[in-house]
C-alpha cells in the first residue's frame, strides 16, 4: 500500500520554542540548510547540533523559519493576483513542485459538489502524457484515492492525509499498470496532496512525479500542506466565481433570441459574447408583415443582474413597438425611449432599429447614441451616415432623423454594439479605423456568408480574443445581414 505522508508540523524534538505571537507558530523548523536528523536520534543529540553554542543554533533555526516564511508569502502572492482557475491552477502545480522539489505534476479539478468544472493539467506533461497517466484506473492512483476518499461518511469534515509513494519500483499493493505508465513516462516516485479543507470542502487534488525514487522532507510537507491550504481556500472563491459568471452568461443567452429567422432575400447571423459581470448588450431579428424584417442592436447601462433584467425589458418592448409600427424606426425608438425613462429613470441606452425589406433591398433606420452600421461589399466598404442622436433616457424627449440605404446584391450590412470597439482598447477614433480595415480585408470567398464575415471581423480587430487589458467587462454584440 502506498504509504500516507500526514501535513503537518515538523516533529523536531529539540526545536527551541518562541514565545507566542498571533498568528505565528511557535515551534521553530529546521532551516533548509540544516541537515534532517537521523531517523529515532534527537536533534540535540547529533553531532552538527552538539558542537554549535545554544545561540548559534537559534539564530541559524530562526534564519530558516524566515527565509521558509518569506518563500511563503512570495507564493501566495503569485496565486492571490490570479483572477481564473486556468490561471491558479498553473500557478499552484508550479509553486508546489518548487516546494517538494518535483519537475513534473498534473492536477485534478473536480469539486464534491459534481456542479464542474472539471479539468485536468499537467506540469510538463503534454496532453498525451496526461492521457496515458488516465489509463491507469482511478482508485489505483494516489489523486484517485484522494478524490475518492472525500468525504468520508464517517467524518465528511476531515481532510485525507497525502500520499508519498517514495518508489514506484518497490512500492507494496501497486496495481501493475501504475507501474507500467510510470516507468513509460519515466517517473519514479509522486507525492500527491488534497486540495481540500472543512470550508471549502473538496475540489481535487495535485500530484507531484519525481524523476528518481524520493519523498518530501518532513519540512518541505509541513510547508506544501500551509501553501495548499490557502490555495484551496482561493480556487474556492474562483470557482464561486466563476460558476456566477457561468450562470450569468446563460441568463443572458437566454434572454437573446434563441434563433434567427429565415427570411426571403436575406440571410443573418449573430455574434455575442458577454462580459464576466453580465452586461446589457443586445441583438434582435423580427419578422415583420409583408415580407419585411426588423433588425436591432442595443446597449443598457450598467453590468450585473439588474442590467440583464433591464436589458430583456427593452428587447422585449422594442419588439412590441417594432410589430405596431416597425416601418418607422423614429415612432419605434421614440416609443422606447418614452417607456425607458419612466419605467427606469435612473438608466439610460442606446439602441439602433432597422425596417428591411429584403424585396426590394431596402432599409430605413434609426439610432440613439448608437455606433452607425458598416456596409461590406465587393465595391466599396463604409459607414453608414447616420445623424448624431444622443441615448435613450438622456433627454426629456428623445427624436432623430431617419436614414434610408439601399444595399447592393451581395452586400452585407453590420450592425454591432460598442463593446466591439472598446474591447480593442483603443481610443474611439482608432477602434473605427480598425473595424474599418477588419471589415475591408474579409475574403471574397467569406463574402457569401455572414457569419463568416462576423468571424473575420471579430478575429481581425481582436487577435489575442476577448482578452484586452481592462476591456473584459464589455460585452459584444456583431448582427450581420447579407442582401441577395
Amino acid at each position: 500500500m502506498a504509504s500516507n505522508a500526514p501535513v503537518g508540523k515538523p516533529t523536531d524534538m529539540s526545536a527551541p520554542h518562541m514565545p507566542n505571537v498571533a498568528g505565528i507558530d511557535s515551534t521553530v523548523p529546521s532551516p533548509p540548510h540544516t541537515a534532517a536528523p537521523l531517523s529515532g536520534v534527537p536533534a540535540a543529540a547529533t553531532p552538527v547540533d552538539a558542537a554549535l553554542p545554544p545561540g548559534v543554533l537559534i539564530q541559524d533555526r530562526l534564519a530558516g523559519w524566515v527565509s521558509d516564511l518569506t518563500t511563503l508569502h512570495e507564493l501566495t502572492e503569485r496565486l492571490i493576483r490570479t483572477s481564473s482557475l486556468d490561471e491558479a491552477l498553473p500557478e499552484v502545480l508550479g509553486a508546489g513542485a518548487a516546494l517538494v522539489g518535483a519537475r513534473r505534476g498534473m492536477a485534478v479539478l473536480e469539486p464534491a459538489d459534481g456542479l464542474g468544472p472539471a479539468t485536468t493539467i499537467g506540469l510538463g506533461l503534454a496532453h498525451a502524457e496526461l492521457g496515458t497517466i488516465e489509463t491507469v484506473p482511478r482508485g489505483a492512483t494516489s489523486y484517485g484515492r484522494l478524490l475518492d476518499g472525500l468525504p468520508d461518511p464517517a467524518d465528511p469534515a476531515r481532510v485525507p492525509d497525502p500520499i508519498a509513494i517514495p518508489d514506484v519500483r518497490t512500492e507494496e499493493g501497486l496495481d501493475p499498470r501504475h507501474r507500467e505508465v510510470a516507468a513509460r513516462l519515466g517517473y519514479a516516485a509522486s507525492y500527491a496532496l488534497p486540495l481540500a479543507t472543512e470550508e471549502a470542502g473538496r475540489l481535487g487534488a495535485a500530484v507531484w512525479l519525481y524523476d528518481e525514487p524520493a519523498e518530501p522532507s518532513e519540512r518541505q510537507r509541513h510547508l506544501i500542506g500551509l501553501y495548499g491550504r490557502f490555495a484551496t481556500e482561493h480556487l474556492a472563491r474562483l470557482l464561486q466565481v466563476e460558476r456566477a459568471r457561468a450562470q450569468v452568461a446563460t441568463v443572458a443567452e437566454e434572454l437573446l433570441p434563441s434563433r434567427l429567422p429565415r427570411v426571403p432575400g436575406v440571410q443573418l447571423a449573430a455574434r455575442h459574447r458577454t462580459g464576466p459581470r453580465g452586461g446589457g448588450d443586445w441583438y434582435d431579428a423580427l419578422p415583420l408583415p409583408e415580407g419585411a424584417l426588423g433588425l436591432a442592436v442595443g446597449s443598457v447601462s450598467g453590468t450585473g443582474p439588474s442590467a440583464l433584467a433591464a436589458m430583456g425589458r427593452l428587447r422585449a418592448s422594442l419588439r412590441a413597438y417594432a410589430v405596431m409600427e416597425g416601418e418607422d424606426p423614429v415612432a419605434v425608438l421614440s416609443d422606447l425611449e418614452l417607456l425607458l425613462r419612466l419605467t427606469e429613470p435612473a438608466r439610460s441606452a442606446t439602441a439602433l432599429f432597422a425596417y428591411a425589406e429584403p424585396a426590394q433591398r431596402r432599409i430605413v433606420l434609426a439610432g440613439a447614441g448608437h455606433a452607425p452600421p458598416l456596409i461590406i461589399g465587393d465595391h466599396r466598404t463604409e459607414f453608414v451616415e447616420t445623424s448624431l442622436s444622443a441615448p435613450l433616457g438622456m433627454l426629456s424627449c428623445w427624436e432623430a432623423p431617419s436614414v434610408e440605404l439601399s444595399p447592393a446584391p451581395g452586400e452585407t450590412v453590420l450592425l454591432y454594439t460598442d463593446g466591439l470597439l472598446r474591447r480593442t482598447g483603443d481610443a474611439m477614433d482608432r477602434a473605427f479605423a480598425r473595424l474599418h480595415a477588419a471589415a475591408s480585408s474579409v475574403p471574397k470567398a467569406d463574402r457569401g456568408d455572414p457569419g463568416a464575415i462576423a468571424d473575420h471581423v471579430l478575429r481581425t480587430l481582436l487577435p489575442d480574443g476577448l482578452t484586452a487589458a481592462g476591456t473584459e467587462e464589455e460585452d459584444v454584440v456583431l448582427l450581420a445581414a447579407r442582401f441577395e
